[in-house]
C-alpha cells in the first residue's frame, strides 16, 4: 500500500537558481518524500516523456511511488504507479480500463459531491483541495480551507479511499493543517502533497526533511492520544483545585505577559483584570509587532468585539502557534452579522485556538446551530438542550477546548466535560463580564503554559501545558471573584460592583477556590 504522507507534486518552472531538475527531485526523495506526482501541464509529449523516464528511474531507485498528471499515454509509456485526473480529466473507469491491473487513480476534489462521485467512481485516493491560498496554479475552485477538509472527510464514511490535501501547503502551515483537518468521525488526512516548498527550495532535501519532521511529530502525538485509556487523575474536582491553585501561584510568581487584541470597550478593565490576577497585560493591534510579542512568556487573547486589526489578528495567531503559546478566541457577537462570521472563519481556518470561548448564541454561531439563536452580543431563550454533548462536539471540530459560558460554565476539551457553578447575577449587569472571563482565561493558559504536565498527548499542539485546566482556572477566577464581590457591603449596584470585582480577583486565596468552587467533571 502507498505512503501517501508526504506527497511531491513536481513543477520545473519553480527550481530555483541553478537547480537540475533531476538533481532536485533525488534531493526531495532523499529528504522523506514518499510518493511523486509528475506535472508538466505546459510541455510537448517528447519532452513530458523525457522528463517521466528521469523522474521513473529516481523513484524506482528510492523505492517511491510515481504518478502521473493526467497523461494516460505517458503513464503507460513509462509504467508509471498510476494517474491523477482532475475534474475535466478522462473519467475514472476510462482510466482504470486503460492502465494495468493494480495501477493507482487519484481524483482532485474540491467539494462532497466531488468525493461521493470519487467513491461511486471506485479511485484509490483523493487530492482535496486547495486547502490554502496558492500561486503555484490558477484556482478554479474556492479554498477549502483546514476546517473545511474535515467536511469533505465525512463523507467518505467507511469508505477505503486514501487522502491527500494540497494547495498552499508549506513547513509553516503544515502542522495547522494535520491537526485540524479531521472529520467528525476522527478521520484523518492520510498525507499531504506539496509543490514549491520543496522544489522551489535551494535545498529540495532540507525542506522535504522538514516536512518529514513535521509529519513525524503530528503521527506520534496522535498515537500517543490513543493510548491515553484513562482519565487524568488531576482531572477529578480535587486535582481540578489543585492545578488551579498551582496555576495561580505560578502567575503571581512570574507575571506572565497576556498579550490582548480585544475590543475598545473593554481595553482598561480587562487589562486591570489582568493586573489583578499578578500578570502583565499590553494591549498591542499593530502587525509589526506581533512576532517580537509572540516570543515572551505568556497567552494571546484575541476577542473581535468591534473587529478590528484583522491583520494583526492573523499575524498574532500564526506567530503564536509557532512559538507554542496559548491563543485564546473569543468571538465576541459573531452571529450579529456575516461580516463576523467570515471574519471568524477566516482566523479560525488560519491559525489554531488553544481555547474558544462564548456564550450560546456566540458558540450556536460558530456551530452553525440553529438551536439558539442572538441578539448582537447576547443570546436568545434558554440554552442547549444538551449543553454537555455541545461543547463536546465543538470541541472535537474545532480541535481545541471549548468554554461555553452563562449561569452555568461547560468546559471541554472534546473528552472531558466539566460543568461549573460559580457567579453571581450582578456579572451580566456591568458591560464586558464575558470580555473578562475571556482575559481571566488567557490569564491562567498563560500561566498552565508555565508548566509541565508531561508528555501525555492532553495538551495542544500548539501550546504547552495544560489548556483544558487554564480554562477552566480562568472561569473559576472570575466566577468566584463574582460571588465575594456581589457580597460586599459596599456594592450597591453596577456602578461599584466593577470596582470590587477587580478588588477581589487580586484577593483570590487558594482556600477559596479549596472551598468555594463548585466543580463536576462529567
Amino acid at each position: 500500500m502507498a505512503d501517501y504522507s508526504l506527497y511531491l507534486v513536481t513543477g520545473r518552472h519553480l527550481l530555483s537558481h541553478g537547480k537540475v531538475y533531476a538533481q532536485a527531485l533525488e534531493e526531495a526523495l532523499q529528504g522523506g518524500v514518499t510518493v511523486v506526482q509528475v506535472r508538466e501541464k505546459d510541455l510537448d509529449t517528447l519532452e513530458f516523456l523525457e522528463i517521466a523516464r528521469q523522474s521513473k528511474a529516481l523513484c524506482e531507485k528510492y523505492k517511491v511511488p510515481l504518478i502521473i498528471n493526467d497523461r494516460i499515454d505517458i503513464a503507460l509509456a513509462v509504467q508509471a504507479d498510476g494517474v491523477h485526473l482532475g475534474q475535466t480529466d478522462m473519467p475514472v473507469h476510462v482510466a482504470r480500463s486503460l492502465l494495468p491491473p493494480g495501477a493507482l487513480i487519484g481524483v482532485s476534489c474540491n467539494n462532497v459531491e466531488h468525493v461521493k462521485q470519487a467513491v461511486h467512481d471506485g479511485a484509490d485516493y483523493i487530492g482535496i483541495g486547495a486547502v490554502w491560498s496558492t500561486t503555484t496554479k490558477r484556482l478554479t475552485s474556492p479554498v477549502v480551507g483546514v476546517r473545511g477538509v474535515g467536511t469533505l472527510l465525512d463523507a467518505l464514511d467507511a469508505s477505503n479511499i486514501r487522502t491527500v490535501a494540497i494547495g498552499g501547503i508549506s513547513s509553516s502551515n503544515l502542522l495547522r493543517t494535520l491537526h485540524g483537518a479531521i472529520s467528525s468521525s476522527g478521520r484523518r488526512l492520510d498525507g499531504v502533497a506539496v509543490v514549491s516548498d520543496i522544489f522551489a527550495s535551494p535545498d529540495p532535501f532540507s525542506a522535504a526533511k522538514r516536512l518529514r519532521d513535521i509529519i513525524s511529530l503530528h503521527n506520534n502525538h496522535v498515537l500517543q492520544q490513543r493510548s491515553l485509556t484513562e482519565v487524568p487523575s488531576r482531572y477529578t474536582p480535587d486535582g481540578i483545585k489543585s492545578g488551579i491553585i498551582n496555576i495561580m501561584r505560578l502567575i503571581r510568581e512570574s507575571s506572565p505577559l497576556v498579550h490582548q487584541i480585544t475590543n475598545v470597550v473593554v481595553t482598561n478593565q480587562s487589562a486591570n483584570a489582568t493586573l489583578a490576577l499578578g500578570a502583565s497585560p499590553i494591549m498591542a493591534t499593530a502587525p509589526e509587532e506581533m512576532y517580537d510579542l509572540s516570543r515572551i512568556p505568556g497567552a494571546l487573547l484575541i476577542n473581535f468585539g468591534t473587529v478590528k486589526d484583522k491583520e494583526g489578528m492573523i499575524l498574532a495567531g500564526q506567530f503564536a502557534n509557532d512559538a507554542k503559546k496559548p491563543v485564546v478566541f473569543d468571538p465576541v457577537g459573531v452571529g450579529a452579522t456575516q461580516f463576523r462570521k467570515t471574519t471568524a472563519a477566516e482566523l479560525l481556518g488560519t491559525w489554531q485556538a488553544s481555547v474558544i470561548k462564548g456564550n450560546a448564541g456566540e458558540l450556536a454561531a460558530l456551530a452553525e446551530s440553529n438551536e439558539v439563536q442572538s441578539k448582537g452580543v447576547d443570546s436568545v431563550g434558554s440554552g442547549f438542550a444538551d449543553s454537555a454533548s455541545f461543547v463536546k462536539a465543538l470541541a472535537r471540530k474545532e480541535r481545541c477546548i471549548v468554554v461555553l459560558t452563562g449561569p452555568t460554565d461547560w468546559i471541554s476539551d472534546g473528552d472531558i466535560v466539566v460543568r461549573l457553578d460559580n457567579g453571581d447575577k450582578m456579572l451580566a449587569s456591568i458591560t464586558g463580564s464575558g470580555c473578562m472571563v475571556g482575559t481571566c482565561i488567557a490569564t491562567f493558559c498563560a500561566g498552565a503554559n508555565l508548566t509541565d504536565t508531561g508528555d501525555d498527548g492532553v495538551s495542544n499542539m500548539f501550546a504547552k501545558g495544560d489548556m483544558l485546566l487554564g480554562a477552566i482556572g480562568g472561569v473559576v477566577a472570575l466566577t468566584l471573584a463574582a460571588e465575594a464581590a456581589a457580597g460586599r457591603k459596599d456594592v450597591f449596584g453596577s456602578g461599584t460592583f466593577l470596582p470590587a470585582l477587580i478588588d477581589e480577583l487580586s484577593r483570590l486565596t487558594s482556600d477559596t477556590v479549596r472551598d468555594k468552587a463548585n466543580i463536576q467533571v462529567l
